[in-house]
C-alpha cells in the first residue's frame, strides 16, 4: 500500500470518528436547536472558508447543494435533541437507498433488483424503530431523522448532477444557510453559554462538522468505493456508543435491531456495488 492510499484512509478513519462525535456533543450542550445549529455552523462557515480560500461562481447546484445540505444538518441537530443518537444516526444512514430511488427520476438510471431489495428491507428496519418508540417526542425525533436522510440523499444527487465542482463549496453555503436562520435565536441565548458551553460549541464546529468534511474530500478521490464504504461505518456505529459512555443513553431492544438492518442492508448493497463497479472497469 503506498503511502498516499494510506494516509487517505488514515484521513477516512479520523473522519468517521470526528464526525461520530455528533451526539454526545449535540446532547451536551444546554441550547435549543435553533440556537445550537447556528453556531455549529457558523463556526464550521469559519474553518471551511479559510480551507476553500477561492472565489467561485453561485450555479442553481450551489443553491440546491446548499438548502438539501443545511436541511440535512439542522434536521440531524434536531432529531438528536428530541430522540436518541442511535436512532437520529442510524435512520439518518438510510441516505444511500433514498440516493437509488432519486437516482432514477434525477440521474436517469436503471434501478436494479437489489435496490428495491435493498428499499423494502431497510423499510422494515426504519419501521422497528417506530414500533420501539412511540413516545410523542422520540417519535416526531425518528420522523425528522429520516427526513434527514431524504435531505442527505438530495446533497448526494445534487453532487452527481455537478461533478466537476468541489461540494465543499456547498456545504460552505448550507452551513452560512443554517447560521443566518438561527441567528436570532443564538443571540437571544448567548447569554446562557457557559465556558463549558463554549468550548464544546468549538469542538462541535471545528472537529466534529468543520474539519471531516475536509478530511472526507482529500481521502475520497485516493481511496476505493468499497474502502469508502467500510470505513465511513464507523460513524454509525461510534455514535451511540460515546452518548451510552458520557450520558448512559442506550437505544431500545427495537432500535437495535432495526438498526442492524439498516447498517446491514447499506453495507451489503454498497459492497455489491463496489465489486460490480470493479469487475465492469477491469472488464473496460
Amino acid at each position: 500500500m503506498n503511502q498516499q492510499r494510506l494516509k487517505a484512509i488514515n484521513q477516512l478513519v479520523l473522519a468517521s470518528v470526528l464526525w461520530s462525535s455528533a451526539g454526545v456533543l449535540i446532547k451536551s450542550i444546554n441550547l435549543n436547536t435553533m440556537a445550537l445549529s447556528s453556531a455549529r455552523a457558523g463556526i464550521a462557515v469559519l474553518v471551511l472558508f479559510i480551507y476553500l480560500r477561492r472565489r467561485f461562481t453561485l450555479t442553481k447546484y450551489h443553491l440546491l447543494g446548499a438548502l438539501t445540505y443545511a436541511a440535512n444538518s439542522f434536521l440531524f441537530v434536531a432529531a438528536n435533541k428530541l430522540t436518541t443518537s442511535a436512532n437520529a444516526i442510524l435512520l439518518q444512514f438510510t441516505a444511500p437507498i433514498w440516493v437509488a430511488l432519486f437516482a432514477v427520476w434525477f440521474l436517469k438510471e436503471r434501478v436494479r433488483r437489489s435496490d428495491w431489495v435493498s428499499v423494502a428491507v431497510v423499510t422494515i428496519g426504519m419501521v422497528l424503530f417506530f414500533i420501539g418508540d412511540l413516545e410523542v417526542g422520540h417519535l416526531f425525533g425518528n420522523i425528522l431523522a429520516v427526513i434527514s436522510g431524504i435531505a442527505m440523499a438530495g446533497f448526494v444527487i445534487v453532487a452527481k448532477l455537478d461533478p466537476d465542482r468541489d461540494p465543499a463549496e456547498y456545504v460552505l453555503l448550507g452551513n452560512l444557510v443554517n447560521f443566518l436562520i438561527g441567528l436570532p435565536f443564538l443571540a437571544g441565548s448567548a447569554g446562557g453559554i457557559d465556558l463549558n458551553g463554549g468550548l464544546l460549541l468549538l469542538v462541535l464546529g471545528i472537529f466534529q462538522l468543520g474539519l471531516p468534511y475536509i478530511l472526507y474530500t482529500k481521502a475520497i478521490p485516493v481511496v476505493s468505493s468499497l474502502e469508502a464504504i467500510l470505513i465511513t461505518i464507523l460513524e454509525p456505529l461510534l455514535n451511540p456508543v460515546w452518548v451510552a459512555i458520557v450520558t448512559g443513553e442506550k437505544p431500545g431492544i427495537w432500535a437495535v435491531i432495526g438498526g442492524l438492518i439498516v447498517l446491514s442492508t447499506v453495507i451489503i448493497r454498497g459492497v455489491y456495488q463496489a465489486k460490480n463497479a470493479d469487475r465492469d472497469s477491469s472488464a473496460n
